[in-house]
């Protein structure tokens, strides 16, 4: 058995140069690693000390309804000086995170990994890295509800865009939509992201004064990649050296080495990359972002100078993986099975005014979708909009048409795309658009079960 407390409260954090005022759990960002072994069961008690309502979801897991952590939905909202403890057995391996689902605090420091190890697994590395993404303003002058009430005010002066389609996009309240342009190559996500952030962090660290990781050349290494951003699509290269992708959400694939990857928000990747000998960057570029800077770590095996802040890995420039088009390891699929329902699922919303809805309302008045145990369920997504959501869904993980199993994807604008699930965990649960902002604003709907 796995136990551990954890203590939302409003802390100070130096992010490796700039201070700010925001609330974490503990006075780390991220937040204490959570690691057990699959089948383990974990007693988690949360502590809020924050002087809000909140709550931990466990963004991946498997887990029982009643953990699900989704205020309204799953469980009252914790309450400040309240306690609520969190139990559950984690059924499959992989690299996760938790963080809150109340509100926009997933953009502010509550956030950290939830590692379950394989007792099956070979091994075959000799180090292993978890390395978390961020797009950060919390304290910085703005706090992420004001950046949702600007978003709302400035999208709200303006008449509204036609169905399903997207409003003016110009510079209005610290809104970030800028060229498409991101040294990238391909370019598949058109616009992504609705907020100018001042700063992108690896684990918890501007580029300024960033992490570094020591090995020695020669070596193999497993990278557990989580994107915990709230509003940012990354390109993810390690200069001078080329990853292989094992895991996608915790499920294995057929090993593919890439030069770069996009991570949607929520995303999880595991690489294998094995070391040069020097000093190599680590970036994390925001895609489509006008503001600037990137997210950046260090990896030492040896002599040599440490590439500046702003460094562009040659990486960047060459074809980067999107990670649906990874292929499936045969213990990660489905078994065969027709559907015995299917449901449609649409994406919608726009700029001005600031609405973002699925299936024709936003959430609280569009109608949860329904399921009946034992079903295969083919939920029909379609983005009708011309920007890039990552879906995620609680309780289940499911099958793109290739069998590659996520829990969470990226659909670009105007994208369809069927995705199976096997209805064998009974609930009432979430799925959303993992942008906060577009969550908060609506774009979220229930997937019920029914007798």
């Amino acid at each position: 058995m796995v136990e551990k407390s954890l203590s939302a409260k409003p802390t100070t954090i130096d992010l490796g140069g700039p201070k700010v005022a925001t609330w974490a759990y503990g006075d780390t960002l991220p937040g204490p690693l959570i690691r057990a072994t699959a089948g383990d069961f974990l007693r988690l008690t949360l502590d809020n000390q924050l002087p809000d309502d909140t709550s931990i979801h466990w963004h991946g897991i498997r887990l029982h309804n009643a953990a699900d952590g989704v205020p309204g939905m799953t469980q009252d909202p914790v309450k400040p000086g309240q306690k609520f403890v969190y139990e559950f057995t984690a059924p499959d391996p992989g690299t996760y995170f938790f963080h809150p689902h109340v509100g926009v605090q997933l953009d502010r420091g509550l956030y950290a990994p939830l590692i379950i190890d394989d007792p099956r697994e070979p091994g075959g590395y000799d180090a292993e890295w978890v390395v978390v993404l961020d797009d950060w303003v919390d304290g910085t002058g703005r706090t992420p509800d004001e950046v949702l009430k600007q978003l709302i005010a400035a999208g709200g002066s303006a008449s509204p865009s036609s169905s399903g389609g997207m409003g003016g996009m110009g510079g209005m309240g610290g809104m970030d939509h800028g060229a498409m342009g991101s040294s990238t190559g391909a370019q598949p996500w058109g616009d992504a992201g609705d907020v100018t952030y001042p700063h992108f962090l690896l684990n918890g660290k501007v580029p300024a004064a960033p992490e570094t990781f020591a090995a020695k050349p020669g070596q193999k290494v497993r990278l557990r990649i989580i994107n915990a951003a709230s509003d940012t699509i990354f390109t993810v290269a390690l200069g001078g050296h080329k990853m292989t992708i094992t895991h996608t959400d915790g499920h294995p694939v057929v090993p593919q080495e890439v030069s770069a990857l996009y991570m949607g928000m929520g995303e999880r990747y595991d690489a294998i990359v094995t070391l040069g000998e020097g000093v190599f960057p680590l970036v994390a570029r925001p895609f489509a972002k006008t503001s600037g800077g990137q997210a950046l770590g260090l990896i030492r095996t040896g002599a040599g100078t440490a590439p500046g802040p702003d460094i562009t890995p040659a990486e960047l420039g060459g074809q980067v993986l999107i990670g649906s088009q990874l292929q499936p390891a045969e213990s990660a699929k489905l078994p065969a099975k027709s559907p015995d329902a299917t449901v449609q699922l649409n994406l919608e919303g726009s700029m001005q005014p600031y609405h973002w809805a699925i299936n024709g309302a936003p959430f609280g008045k569009n109608t949860p979708l329904t399921v009946k145990a034992g079903q295969r369920l083919r939920i029909n997504v379609m983005n009708m909009t011309m920007m890039t959501h990552p879906l995620h869904l609680h309780g289940h993980t499911f099958a793109l048409p290739s069998g590659l199993r996520k829990d969470t994807v990226l659909l670009g604008p105007m994208e369809q795309l069927p995705i199976d699930l096997d209805a064998d965990n009974a609930g009432k649960w979430a799925v959303h658009c993992h942008n906060i902002y577009h969550a908060e604003a609506g774009m979220m709907i229930g997937l019920n079960y029914v007798s």
